[in-house]
């Protein structure tokens, strides 16, 4: 089997994917659905009351972080998953069935968005952190990578499928198809092959555990790093569903299958991304820094297209930027944690990365509304430029990272002493600026390899080596 596909040769792995890629369907197709539901059938375009209903969804992550994580890492993850994933299940069909009766009401669906959200928020790190039990640590950045593609694969189908189903069928019934798509993934989980698990050790219950896992994130300032990345475009850059709804609706006045193909065009792109990312045996800081600029640039010229179509066009490349974004940040996140902490820190991880809805969301739907819904896009933008600037800083001050220019008869060019890049006239070299009295020259290397190991530019071997 290829390389971008070797987790699927392992059973368990296929399992998962399998169930899960027919449940991230239907969970597409009820956001699609539900999205709709609030800005046509409940109000008449309103986007902040579409803003509230993600901000809703999306707070309990952040609100039951200290235990959420705690959680997936005290108890059983595949029984953990099969009481979240039958939670929400049986949510989608309550739902449905208001919606086909005619009694649906906004509060209604503002209740159930937050009772979405406390499943979801319990679901997501035990989810999370469940990937590297089916996959043995050297699969791990690939699982992650084709989670990715099979959650954007499902984004590509599901709400093209849910536009045209609400235009024939209605609304109630996407709700439906998405509560029975969750008998896939049980179903996974029950015929999963419990002997052959990578099982991590489960965390006995003793005093402070929550506090540990803080204070475990605040002492690894790379984490921390990519954390905020992750906050600042999940806040204000990942309202996807806002821009999509509202430049349909609003700037090109076409119908929800108008809508839901937006959506799948932001799908292709990021299975696109996802794909790629596959194909990458660790993550990268360069291809972190780079993704958070593209996103930014990608975002702003969407944001200035003059037709549906050419903003459709663009936004293939808004999802490869954001998807290889996040990819990346997971799999830094994920491969960089201590086992018996996985749990928690990918509970602050996804709190981080959709507890900032429930503030980018109302303020994004607001400028939406005052501003229009370009000048929403825009903010988009701003967040990917300010991501990649955190990370440039942080590469500057905290790694003492410099990045300097040398002719190619310089010494560090002819003898390879420090990392290189370039050809031609000039060269350029990762030089650590030392932070530099009192240090070996062993220190001093190993802090130079370290920076151009951020940047991807040198594998860490035991000398550097020209790139």
């Amino acid at each position: 089997m290829s390389t971008m596909f070797r987790s699927l040769s392992l059973v368990n792995y296929r399992l998962w994917f399998a169930g899960a890629l027919v449940s991230n369907i239907g969970t597409w197709m009820q956001r699609t659905a539900q999205d709709w539901l609030v800005l046509t059938d409940l109000t008449d375009d309103d986007a902040t009351a579409l803003g509230i209903t993600m901000a809703l969804q999306f707070a309990p992550p952040i609100l039951m972080v200290p235990v959420t994580g705690l959680i997936a890492d005290r108890f059983d993850r595949r029984r953990l998953l099969m009481v979240t994933q039958l939670s929400m299940g049986l949510l989608g069909l309550a739902l449905g069935l208001l919606v086909l009766t005619d009694t649906v009401e906004l509060w209604m669906v503002y209740v159930f968005a937050l009772l979405l959200g406390v499943a979801a928020a319990i679901d997501a790190p035990a989810r999370q952190s469940f990937v590297s039990e089916l996959v043995p640590p050297g699969h791990l950045t690939n699982a992650v990578s084709l989670n990715s593609a099979s959650f954007n694969g499902a984004r590509l189908v599901g709400p093209a499928v849910a536009g045209v189903l609400i235009a024939t069928i209605g609304t109630g019934w996407v709700f439906m198809i998405n509560a029975g798509s969750f008998a896939a993934v049980l179903l996974s989980l029950r015929f999963i092959r419990v002997a052959q698990l990578e099982l991590k050790p489960v965390v006995s219950r003793a005093k402070g555990q929550i506090r540990e896992g803080f204070r475990y994130v605040r002492d690894r300032p790379d984490l921390v790093v990519v954390f905020v990345m992750v906050f600042v475009i999940g806040t204000f850059g990942l309202n996807f569903a806002i821009f999509t709804s509202t430049m349909a609706s609003v700037e090109f006045g076409t119908d929800a299958s108008g809508f839901g193909l937006l959506s799948s065009c932001i799908a292709v792109g990021s299975l696109a991304g996802a794909l790629l990312s596959a194909r990458r045996e660790r993550p990268r800081w360069r291809v972190l820094i780079a993704a958070a600029l593209a996103f930014g640039v990608t975002c702003l010229v969407s944001a200035l297209m003059p037709s549906y179509w050419s903003f459709a066009a663009v936004l293939v490349a808004v999802g490869l930027s954001s998807i290889t974004l996040m990819t990346t940040a997971n799999a830094t996140v994920q491969l960089t944690t201590a086992p018996r902490m996985r749990g928690r820190v990918m509970a602050l991880y996804m709190a981080v990365f959709t507890g900032g809805t429930p503030l980018g969301a109302p303020v994004v739907g607001w400028v939406a509304d005052v501003a229009g819904p370009r000048w929403a896009i825009g903010v988009a933008a701003a967040s990917g430029f300010v991501a990649a600037a955190v990370a440039v800083v942080w590469l500057i001050r905290g790694r003492h990272l410099r990045v300097h220019r040398v002719l190619p008869d310089d010494p560090a060019v002819a003898t390879g002493a420090l990392p290189v890049v370039g050809a031609g006239r000039f060269h350029y070299t990762l030089q650590h600026d030392g932070d530099a009295a009192g240090q070996t020259a062993a220190r001093e290397r190993a802090a130079r390899e370290q920076a151009a190991r951020d940047l991807g530019l040198d594998e860490g071997t035991a000398t550097d080596r020209p790139t």
